[in-house]
């Protein structure tokens, strides 16, 4: 499983990708997320789902990238780029795939701002190559393992938030995955995007960068639940009591 989540605020973009790969009962660490440059301009795509089938889309991609022609000046037509890859990869693998019980599952997320884009976009990408753009209304999107994170980005995303405080809760979703499910771990590679900059920085953290923040987390929420107010439950426990 995967956890990518990337984040859509007034002042640019953040993305947050988990690196652990499980096949079988073997782990091991690989990219998610990769940063394409557009002359001064750049973009990233993250994915989750199946490996052999994001590594084929990928380098597809990657030739049309280099190919005559293959820059684009707003982030939708890289996008449809993309997805007719996806779309051509299905028709090459999904049937042998799914014969052998395997689902063609690829998610994507692509975000960035090129040179014709008047802000910084993000966008969604299905297994079956259709696509919705992110809003400010729900500026984020989190694909592979989401559950366990949700909560908090629900809470704590939204449109006007600082990119600090959207690593934060990127982080802490992660946290939360990666406490919960064991095929979600470090180290996490996070992308940066500072709008009308035109430039992606990518930077890797391992689990011990981060351990002071995930240990005050732990402790700030034992704290939390018992600071919460307990009158409902004091009340049950003494008809308990009475009975």
């Amino acid at each position: 499983m995967t956890f990518c989540v990337a984040m859509m605020v007034e002042d640019g973009l953040v993305a947050l990708a988990d690196t652990r790969i499980t096949s079988g009962t073997e782990q091991i660490t690989g990219k998610k997320v990769s940063v394409h440059q557009q002359g001064d301009h750049s973009f990233f795509l993250m994915t989750s789902g199946l490996r052999s089938a994001r590594d084929k889309a990928l380098t597809y991609f990657e030739e049309e990238l280099e190919a005559p022609g293959g820059k684009f000046d707003k982030i939708y037509k890289a996008v449809n780029c993309f997805a007719e890859q996806l779309r051509r990869v299905a028709r090459e693998d999904r049937e042998a795939l799914e014969r052998n019980g395997y689902k063609f599952n690829l998610f994507s997320l692509i975000g960035g701002q090129l040179s014709a884009d008047p802000e910084h976009k993000l966008y969604l990408i299905y297994p079956e190559g259709n696509w919705v753009e992110v809003t400010q209304g729900t500026p984020y999107y989190a694909i592979g393992e989401s559950s366990y994170g949700k909560p908090l980005l629900d809470r704590g995303i939204h449109y006007e938030v600082s990119m600090e405080i959207a690593m934060k809760v990127g982080y802490l979703a992660f946290e939360a995955t990666r406490t919960s499910a064991t095929d979600v771990d470090f180290p996490i590679d996070v992308v940066l995007y500072r709008k009308g900059t035109g430039r992606m920085h990518e930077m890797r953290f391992e689990e011990k960068d981060l351990a002071v923040v995930s240990e005050w987390w732990r402790k700030r929420v034992r704290e939390t639940v018992e600071l919460c107010p307990a009158d409902w439950a004091k009340a049950a426990l003494d008809r308990i009591k009475r009975t």
